[in-house]
């Protein structure tokens, strides 16, 4: 589960409108990140399994089934075969993924799937991936999501009010989805892939904070471009911003796009420099992912044997 509320605060405007975002600078600190931050051998397996009590296993296909779901939430449950975990030295660590995602049609199965765990369900919402449907259907499709057992909610923002510069219409937007959440946690998706600007990005960023947001993430993965590392450093630092301003911790989640474990290392590394050791845990960090767990897995098992495995030893869903 997500850590403390964010109570949000008054919509500032001058200081929405002073955010400037050096598009260059941030593609230069991007390209350096690799070279800065190497961990190898055991290290590296180490980073690998945080990286995996970080993970949103998700399922938002339209052919998913309960059967899928089902199985997902087993994998959530133990992402890493035992035999491997005895070879690494930790198998009584009770390893498991950070979250399950998946639509409001598959929380109850969800929830009966991880009912004697500490994994909460986390399910997409307002309209998804898209976001234009009605108001008032995303905040009732937020309600139900949190009378169904949704312990945390994805929910994505109108697109057009960033690229119109109307922060006002999106503070308003947020902070209604943020008080229908009630006590689940909110994670709002910018689509950074449709915003335009990396300007845009720091302004949305700092707004949806503003309105009560408990974690900002990237993408849906639906976009043309999902979870790059420019654009993670300008939310970050956004991040940044806002808890030297208010003491008020934000987590993030860049999800998209991120399918292999040298990738993953790359944003705990971020996170790490940016913001610290907490944002490289569960309530403060998240990867959206379904594909990346499985080639975790292989490099786990190189580490073990020295030899790279077949995808099928390590099925997902």
């Amino acid at each position: 589960m997500a850590g403390t509320r964010n109570p949000g605060m008054p919509l500032d405007l001058a200081w929405v409108h002073d955010v400037r975002e050096n598009l260059s600078a941030l593609e230069r600190r991007a390209q350096s990140i690799p070279g800065r931050r190497s961990v190898k051998k055991e290290w590296q397996a180490a980073w690998l399994l945080r990286a995996i009590t970080c993970m949103d296993l998700t399922a938002l296909n339209g052919d998913d089934t309960p059967g899928r779901i089902h199985r997902l939430c087993a994998k959530a449950r133990q992402p890493v075969r035992q035999d491997m975990l005895d070879a690494l030295g930790v198998g009584d660590l009770q390893l498991h993924t950070g979250a399950v995602c998946v639509y409001h049609a598959y929380i109850e199965a969800a929830r009966r799937a991880l009912a004697d765990t500490t994994i909460p369900v986390c399910a997409v919402s307002t309209g998804f991936p898209h976001g234009l449907s009605p108001l008032r259907q995303r905040i009732d499709e937020i309600k139900a999501s949190v009378a169904a057992g949704a312990q945390e909610i994805d929910i994505v923002i109108t697109r057009a009010h960033a690229l119109t510069g109307d922060w006002r219409a999106l503070y308003d937007e947020v902070a209604a989805f943020r008080e229908a959440c009630g006590e689940a946690h909110l994670k709002t998706i910018l689509a950074t892939g449709e915003l335009a600007t990396m300007r845009n990005v720091g302004r949305a960023s700092l707004v949806c904070m503003m309105a009560g947001a408990d974690f900002i993430k990237t993408s849906t993965g639906k976009e043309g471009v999902n979870a790059i590392i420019p654009v993670g450093l300008a939310m970050v630092r956004a991040i940044r911003a806002y808890r030297e301003r208010t003491g008020v911790d934000i987590g993030f989640k860049p999800a998209g796009g991120i399918r292999w474990a040298k990738d993953a290392l790359v944003w705990l590394a971020m996170m790490k420099d940016e913001l610290g050791d907490p944002w490289m845990r569960a309530p403060l960090f998240r990867f959206g992912a379904s594909s990346l767990l499985g080639d975790i897995e292989r490099q786990l098992e190189h580490h073990i044997t020295g030899r790279y495995s077949a995808d099928f030893r390590h099925p997902m869903a």
